[in-house]
């Protein structure tokens, strides 16, 4: 692999970062944006999904084009978020290009306390 590169998505609570690192471990290029924080009432933080892939598309580009380096290079992709953020879709709208649905509901943070409301019924 010591001709291409590692590219890894931070998907945090306020942003996308991306690293790409090089054969040896070194981060070769970074880039970071914001996505909006809605607050549809107290205590409760949503994302519009579209828009976070729109940022981390955006986002990954950036870091490419900052390390003058090709997409075809990328031999793996790495992806970390906060694991309890959650978003709903109806597979059956089949809106999206890629095929995966229509989304029904916007992308629920950690910090929104609302996926740890519904767990235990979740799985009932």
């Amino acid at each position: 692999m010591q001709d291409g590169f590692i590219l890894s998505i931070d998907q945090g609570t306020t942003g996308s970062t991306v690293l790409v690192f090089d054969h040896a471990g070194q981060v070769r290029a970074r880039a970071y944006s914001e996505f909006t924080q809605h607050y549809p009432r107290p205590g409760w933080v949503e994302h519009d999904p579209e828009e976070i892939i729109v940022v981390t598309m955006k986002v990954i580009a950036d870091a490419l084009r900052k390390g003058d380096i090709d997409p075809d290079r990328v031999r793996a992709i790495g992806i970390t978020n906060q694991r309890e953020t959650v978003v709903v879709w109806d597979r059956s709208a089949r809106r999206w290009s890629s095929g995966t649905g229509h989304l029904a509901s916007p992308w629920v943070g950690p910090s929104s306390g609302r996926t740890a409301e519904r767990p235990a019924t979740a799985m009932s």
